[in-house]
């Protein structure tokens, strides 16, 4: 028998078996590929809800470390600005200091207006930089010297009154003695009665009131201001109030406090004893001198009353 005959059969069932396989793979395939979008679909959102929990649980360290980063730039960005506003604070309190220092001299200078002097006096503004020391008891040095016209004998004012008067200058700076000194005597007016007196120190603290015309005419409460006799200060110059001790004393209590002395000013007051000269007037020039009257050249001269009696 032959072989090849045998197998015959078996090779064409095998043939036809291959190409119903391969049509029916086709057709798969076909079937496949067309609803390959609805099946990749369903597998994508299968896959995605399986791993969003797993991807969530992923995420946080990595959203925990940037929120980490996030909040160290805040913290350097918040310490660098600390330090910047901490340095603008003490440059504002610096600033503080100044306005404060500048308001309290602003109101000195305004205080030490308060005592109106005449216009046409020229002052120099000055400030007490030392206490007493010398050979009086009560004296202050004032930074205003020569070098900008102060001159002994001149007043010294601040804002309340009269201080005392200039006794010594150098180039930068004087020496005043106070109205308390043993050393100052000062001519003074009492009002409204216009009495004058000398007001006298003598180391206390309320001056004493001498060589007072009427002591009766003057009562406590009486205005004090300076009288200007002798021309070493200016007449009106605020000085005190009169007050009467228990033993029967007038003194005054000055309207400037010692103890608080601070900005002053220096007058530069001239008195005007300069006065310019009077002629007559050109008409009165060539006018002869008066002479005697009639009756009086008749009353001397001998013979004169004879004649009109005969």
């Amino acid at each position: 028998m032959d072989p090849n005959r045998t197998s015959q059969p078996f090779r064409e069932f095998s043939h036809r078996l291959s190409l119903i396989f391969m049509i029916t793979l086709a057709a798969a395939l076909l079937l496949l590929g067309r609803a390959e979008t609805y099946v990749f679909d369903r597998a994508r959102q299968t896959v995605t809800d399986i791993a969003a929990p797993l991807l969530e649980v992923a995420s946080r360290p990595v959203a925990a470390t940037r929120r980490l980063i996030q909040r160290t730039d805040e913290y350097a960005y918040v310490f660098d600005e600390n330090e910047r506003l901490r340095a603008e604070n003490q440059r504002l309190q610096a600033w503080r200091e100044k306005a404060l220092k500048l308001e309290a001299r602003l109101a000195r200078y305004e205080a030490l207006l308060n005592v109106q002097v005449d216009p046409s006096i020229k002052y120099v503004s000055g400030r007490v930089v030392s206490d007493n020391g010398g050979p009086f008891v009560d004296t202050v040095l004032v930074n205003v010297g020569g070098d900008q016209g102060a001159e002994s004998g001149q007043a010294v004012i601040d804002g309340n009154g009269l201080v005392g008067r200039v006794v010594s200058t150098g180039p930068h700076a004087s020496r005043v003695l106070l109205l308390t000194d043993l050393n100052s005597r000062v001519p003074v007016a009492i009002e409204p009665s216009h009495y004058k007196a000398v007001l006298a120190g003598d180391n206390t603290k309320w001056p004493k009131l001498e060589y007072l015309a009427v002591s009766g005419a003057v009562a406590p409460g009486d205005r004090v201001v300076t009288s200007g006799d002798g021309g070493l200060m200016p007449a009106g110059l605020p000085v005190g109030v009169v007050i009467q001790t228990n033993d029967g004393d007038l003194r005054v209590q000055m309207f400037s406090d010692r103890d608080r002395l601070d900005f002053v000013r220096v007058l530069q007051y001239q008195f005007p004893g300069k006065v310019k000269r009077q002629d007559p007037p050109e008409g009165l020039k060539d006018q002869p001198e008066p002479v005697a009257s009639a009756a009086a050249s008749g009353s001397s001269t001998p013979g004169s009353n004879n004649g009109q009696g005969e």
